[in-house]
């Protein structure tokens, strides 16, 4: 999941007044003088800005009578593409300004002002200086068509008809589909959304890009590539009053943050202001423990949810209520299907919505916030409805038991709707202004902001079991940290004090806290921060995911798929049970070279820093080596005869299949290289590299890069010969060990006494391979290839022609994600 940095906002409370359906044509008596014969026979919509539909000329006028007063003004996209990899999905934030209508003369200008520069001083010549340093932006400039009494008319047509306002073209470029541009004449404004309230004014249009040299993912989604039909709206929406209080932002409370520079700041305090990023909360009696809200936050399910799924996202959703409960609210988040009239672009609705995409794909949860203040003014969530198929095939590989007229495992639904619980509580929770919490599966699943593998299990009878895949229910750290969010504070208390007592009270209950850039990198150092991995301990776990690995592919059977279907489809059930163990590998590699971290403050306590012992790093080490041997990687021959090629009609999907290099058949040694070539990339990451060098310097006893090499060597090329399938295995990833080890020699980016460390192996392997040769033992030229692929391994990288493995199948989202 990621969180959108998407600064819009508007109102906290809107109420309707009018749409496209209630407007009737206006009179020229009712309209004032200088507007009126402008406007003459034209359809009103009163509103925010007042508009004028001209049916006849297809135009939208528009009466500016807010000069000179800031607004919001952003797009979306209410009718997408329908593409995981263009990223224009239904529903799609586009970028937020804060602006404001100038008039100069004869024209009107929409002007943008610089909101990440400012001076918070009553002083206006200090503002001034500010404001005069930074660039401001004219987003649109309009010719004044009439006037009267301080409102001036324009012609908003071109506006919202003229211009790719999402950068819907532009994705499509930067994602290789081709080059398009805007076709205004294939562009009409989408009258059934086209709607006006007291407090925000929305317009949506039927935009078309015309382009040529279409890419596949667009050939895939478009019926006729050269023609993109999508559908665009603007909001142009008043601003939240002042009455909301900004809460300082504390990088150890887990909520996300705005920031911008205060040049009023005094030299010898920070001039970047940071505060958090939360709703608008507030109790009705402030005396006491518990109370309800003023206003209550209320998120609204997409219809278009089909069951059971649908409410499958409204129990996961209402988990938050137990969050706000502990901050001191009774009934304070609230959950609402969508009304039937409700428009989902309205800016009023907190939405959670189910977009239709031809892959399977990230699901993200963003949102309109306030860029002055933080105020979450919309939340808005995106549910790609392929994942929870993703999910019933990791199920069904673990459980189905196809056969004709018995039905398969109820824990298989039951687990594919108790991760639609968790990823709708997971992105809302991205809304409420909570980021990633990664260390929270060492930590007793503390958060639903996690991403979680499902747990699988062996029961006491040997058995796979489900019935503990994903948490129920929100966490322990969800909890506080909405409570470092959202509890109100006594009115005169120092809020630091205030979150430090906060932080301090949950650091006693075991809690912590530590996000992407401490996760995602594949160099990254926590032992216990990892992406889609269980347990307290990753060595601990890889040790048991690979039993259970073991047990599901013992078991697996052409029984993995329904009578009738192609058996050649067995491979895609079989891609997420052999790479089950890679999350915990990537987990357990981590805490090689790793160090324990926090976001410590002066004076809070917590330890900045310490090296992982010795003795855990090279029982990770252990574990990872043992992902590279043979009898791991092997498939078991029963599973050899039953995968055929693809059958007529039925084309090979790259993205969630092995591929090989026999052609058309499944080849049985391209998984183990793959596999095998994904544990490597995170032992012998660079970064990583670095680190265990440093490491050993400073004290003798932790493990070395050599010694991490050797111990690869030594599971792989330097092991004692196998024969037959598992002798090919091992060659196999013998050769991607070098590959590898050459790449790390000639790295870049890597530091020079790392490079030198892997010169050093490679001479190792170099004597090792001659004295092979030399006793005439060349393992079917095996030895004699990979000599000859070390020969050129001195020259600079260009040089050298060693090809890597095969592409890895997809995995992540496994049946999840946000974008970032």
């Amino acid at each position: 999941m990621v969180i959108k940095r998407l600064f819009l906002f508007s109102a906290a409370c809107l109420c309707a007044a009018g749409s496209f359906a209630q407007a009737k044509p206006v009179a020229a008596e009712s309209v004032q003088t200088g507007i009126n014969a402008s406007v003459n026979g034209m359809q009103l919509m009163p509103g925010y800005f007042p508009l004028y539909w001209d049916a006849r000329k297809g135009r939208m006028l528009m009466v500016v009578d807010k000069l000179e007063t800031e607004f919001l003004y952003y797009a979306s996209l209410a009718a997408g593409v329908g593409s995981n990899d263009i990223g224009l999905d239904r529903g799609k934030l586009g970028p937020s300004h804060v602006v404001q209508f100038e008039r100069s003369g004869n024209k009107v200008l929409l002007v943008e002002n610089n909101l990440d520069y400012r001076a918070l001083s009553k002083d206006e010549n200090e503002r001034k200086a500010v404001a005069q340093s930074f660039a401001r932006s004219v987003l649109w400039g309009f010719e004044v068509m009439g006037e009267e009494d301080g409102k001036v008319l324009i012609d908003a047509t071109p506006f919202f008809l003229q211009q790719d306002a999402v950068g819907a073209a532009q994705d499509i470029a930067r994602t290789r589909q081709g080059s398009y541009r805007l076709d205004a004449s294939r562009s009409a404004f989408y009258l059934p959304q086209t709607r006006n309230f007291p407090q925000n004014t929305e317009v949506e249009v039927t935009t078309t890009l015309v382009g040529e040299n279409a890419g596949a993912y667009l050939r895939q989604v478009v019926p006729t590539p050269g023609f993109v039909t999508l559908r665009q709206h603007f909001s142009f929406v008043q601003l939240p009053d002042n009455n909301y209080t900004p809460r300082v932002f504390d990088p150890r409370t887990g909520v996300g943050s705005i920031s911008y520079f205060d040049y009023a700041t005094p030299v010898d305090q920070p001039i970047e202001k940071r505060y958090m990023r939360r709703h608008r909360l507030e109790k009705k009696d402030t005396s006491a423990a518990v109370s309800e809200a003023v206003k209550p936050i209320v998120y609204y399910i997409d219809p278009g949810t089909p069951e059971p799924i649908r409410t499958a996202l409204m129990e996961g959703t209402a988990w938050w209520n137990d969050a706000f409960t502990a901050a001191g609210f009774k009934d304070a988040f609230q959950v609402k299907l969508l009304p039937p009239d409700a428009d989902p672009m309205d800016i009023r609705y907190n939405l959670v919505q189910w977009v239709h995409r031809s892959t399977r794909g990230w699901s993200y949860g963003g949102g309109i916030t306030d860029p002055r203040t933080g105020e979450i003014i919309k939340g808005k969530v995106t549910l790609g409805s392929l994942r929870v198929r993703q999910d019933f095939l990791i199920a069904q590989g673990l459980l189905a038991d196809f056969e004709d007229g018995k039905p398969l495992s109820p824990q298989i639904m039951q687990m594919c709707m108790a991760r639609m619980r968790q990823l709708a509580a997971h992105e809302v929770g991205h809304t409420l202004g909570l980021p990633h919490n990664y260390v929270a599966s060492s930590e007793k699943r503390a958060s639903v902001m996690d991403y979680p593998h499902p747990y699988v299990k062996l029961d006491s009878k040997g058995n796979i079991d489900l019935s503990d895949a994903y948490a129920e229910g929100i966490g322990t750290w969800d909890k506080a940290a909405i409570t470092m969010a959202y509890k109100p504070f006594t009115k005169g208390a120092d809020e630091r004090k205030e979150l430090e007592t906060l932080v301090q009270q949950f650091r006693k209950q075991g809690l912590s806290f530590l996000t992407d850039q401490d996760a995602r990198p594949a160099g990254s150092a926590h032992p216990a921060t990892h992406l889609w991995d269980n347990g307290a301990n990753a060595v601990d776990e890889l040790t048991r995911i690979m039993q259970v690995r073991n047990k599901v592919l013992a078991g697996f059977s052409d029984r993995k798929i329904p009578v009738g279907a192609p058996m050649a489809t067995l491979e895609e059930v079989l891609v997420p049970m052999y790479l089950l163990h890679r999350y915990q590998v990537e987990a357990a590699a981590k805490v090689v070279g790793g160090v324990r971290y926090s976001y410590a403050l002066r004076g809070d306590g917590q330890t900045p820093l310490a090296v992982v012992p010795a003795k855990e790093q090279l029982r990770a080490l252990d574990a990872c080596i043992a992902t590279l041997k043979p009898e791991f990687l092997a498939l078991p021959q029963n599973l050899l005869s039953l995968i055929p090629p693809r059958p007529f009609g039925y084309d090979k999907n790259e993205r969630e299949t092995f591929r090989g290099y026999t052609g058309l058949t499944f080849d049985p040694v391209a998984p183990a290289e793959t596999s095998a070539s994904f544990t490597l990339g995170f032992l012998l990451h660079p970064e990583r590299a670095a680190r265990l060098e440093q490491q050993h310097a400073l004290n003798p006893q932790q493990p070395s890069l050599y010694r991490v090499i050797m111990g690869i060597l030594g599971a792989s090329l330097f092991a004692p010969e196998a024969t037959g399938y598992h002798g090919l295995i091992q060659e196999a990833v013998s050769y991607q060990v070098l590959v590898h080890l050459v790449k790390l020699s000639q790295n870049q980016n890597a530091s020079a006494k790392v490079r030198a460390t892997a010169m050093l192996a490679m001479q190792d392997v170099r004597g090792w391979l001659s004295k092979r040769v030399e006793a005439g033992i060349t393992r079917s030229g095996h030895y004699l290839f990979l000599l000859d692929q070390l020969k050129d391994t001195g020259k600079m990288p260009e040089a050298l022609s060693m090809p890597g493995a095969l592409p890895i199948p997809d995995g992540a989202p496994i049946g999840c994600e946000d974008m970032y």
